[in-house]
């Protein structure tokens, strides 16, 4: 199926005039995202404002899905903007990684909004409800531009706006805390953008091109020469979209952002926000460098090292802090470290682990945030220790937060547990067998800070006493968003197989 698809991709490249409806797709989904950013803040009524943005996520979610069937159907395809190819024109190149992480973030995107629409008034002025949506619809059109570019200027002007987008729905909330952690983001996000334009620079300055198919090629016939200058923009890049992916000890901007923004927001950085730029990474290193000059670097040992300190490191700062929704954050960090990791492995499983990750976090992350919204909403409380016996006044929510952080922990079954698997085999494939003692003992430090929670919420007299049994639960309707993201991720888990089957298709393998 991978020569087929390869095939298609030689036959699409030398005829793109030729344009199947379909191939439509990716460019249409961007387009009509920008075009709702225009017409909900016009709205006056609110009730408007909250249909017309679900329905436009809603159908986004269709068209990618249909955009993935079209794919498996007729492989993968390049879409031209304009009149002209590259490397002159804007290319989207829509493989089979970009199709499932266009489905997967219009899905996740479409469940947070969904469960905003119950939540958000309670966290935002009523008067900022249209500025947060219009921001989310700018931020989703931004990240699929990221996934679906062929060209890295391209990239990183989406790159940017999609920052942008991203601080904004971090100061929705309008307190010194979030206009404090949107800042720092902004500030540190800007440095990791020089570092990215200066690499974009770098590779220019040797090839003459901005597309990824024209570099990789001019790169491919001068490697020998220009040693210095690719190593140069490797880092430069990786430090760069390091920045903006969380990586250890470049995160220092999202545990202030991820922990004071509104839940919704919380869910949607964690979830999407730092994948896109990891996504960006990889398409940078394996389709502009191409997997012979990456391995005759030192780029994946230096990430390999990183996501190994990430993974403990993370858990570590998550077990010592005393609020739910910072330990949540600091536990992203920790599970970002599992994909660069993947990434830092170097082997085809690693890789594969890494992209297979970025879904099953983003799905798990998004329900952890929602549900730890949900309790701090009916509650009031954020501490960890206010929240003993949660389990008898909000059942399903807790069960629902259980699930997901068995799913971080590793239980079998669940995806945290197949990218940990095989993440273990990957590691045993390169003959690093002490690695398999750093995805253990993140393992063990995942389960000191999530389990204490859930035995706490369920269990002991003492944690049980005088609450009442569903008396802070949401009605299921308001839940039903987090029971679907949670079925999905249990789905992600037991058809891991299927899934890591349709990404191997990728021509990143």
């Amino acid at each position: 199926m991978k020569l087929i698809s390869l095939t298609l991709l030689n036959v699409t490249s030398s005829s793109i005039s030729k344009i199947n409806t379909l191939e439509l797709i990716p460019l249409l989904t961007i387009m009509i995202l920008m075009m709702g950013a225009f017409i909900v803040p016009i709205l006056k009524n609110k009730k408007n404002v909250y249909k017309i943005s679900l329905a436009i996520f809603s159908l986004v979610f269709i068209m990618n899905l249909v955009n993935l069937v079209n794919v498996i159907n007729n492989g993968i395809f390049m879409f031209t903007i304009g009149h002209f190819s590259a490397p002159f024109g804007i290319v989207f190149r829509i493989d089979y990684i970009e199709s499932i992480i266009g489905l997967l973030f219009s899905f996740v995107m479409l469940m947070i909004v969904w469960y905003s629409m119950y939540s958000l008034e309670k966290e935002i002025k009523v008067k900022r409800v249209s500025f947060f949506y219009t921001l989310n619809l700018l931020l989703l059109a931004s990240l699929l531009g990221i996934i679906y570019t062929y060209d890295i200027f391209n990239g990183f002007v989406f790159l940017e706006v999609s920052t942008l987008a991203a601080c904004g729905i971090i100061i929705a909330k309008d307190k010194k805390t979030n206009i404090k952690a949107a800042l720092k983001y902004l500030i540190l996000s800007t440095l990791g953008s020089g570092l990215v334009l200066m690499g974009i620079a770098f590779l220019y300055s040797i090839t003459g091109h901005l597309s990824m198919e024209f570099i990789h090629d001019e790169l491919v016939k001068s490697a020998a020469s220009n040693q210095n200058i690719i190593l140069i923009s490797l880092i430069l890049f990786t430090v760069g979209l390091g920045i903006k992916g969380a990586m250890f000890p470049l995160h220092i901007w999202l545990p202030d952002a991820h922990s004071s923004a509104p839940s919704p927001s919380s869910a949607i950085l964690s979830a999407l926000v730092i994948k896109a730029p990891i996504i960006f990474m990889i398409k940078i290193f394996y389709m502009v460098y191409g997997k012979n000059i990456i391995q005759g670097t030192v780029i994946l040992n230096i990430l390999l090292i990183f996501g190994s300190l990430g993974m403990i490191m993370g858990s570590v700062f998550a077990r010592r802090q005393k609020e739910l929704k910072r330990m949540i954050a600091y536990s992203s960090v920790a599970q970002m470290g599992y994909i660069f990791f993947g990434i830092g492995l170097g082997n085809e499983l690693g890789l594969l682990m890494a992209v297979y990750h970025i879904i099953a976090h983003a799905v798990t992350k998004s329900s952890l945030f929602l549900a730890v919204g949900s309790i701090i909403e009916q509650t009031g409380f954020k501490k960890i220790d206010d929240i003993k016996g949660i389990g008898k006044e909000m059942p399903v929510t807790l069960a629902i937060f259980s699930i997901s952080a068995f799913s971080m922990i590793g239980i079998p079954v669940l995806p945290g547990f197949i990218s940990k698997w095989n993440l273990s085999l990957a590691s045993i494939e390169t003959g690093k067998l002490y690695l398999l003692a750093i995805i253990l003992l993140s393992s063990l430090l995942n389960a000191a800070y999530y389990f204490p929670i859930i035995i706490n919420g369920y269990f002991g007299e003492d944690n049980l006493d005088g609450k009442v049994f569903r008396s802070k639960s949401k009605p299921i309707k308001e839940l039903m968003p987090l029971i679907i993201l949670s079925v999905i991720m249990i789905l992600t888990g037991f058809f891991s197989g299927k899934i890591i089957e349709l990404i191997k298709f990728g021509s990143y393998f």
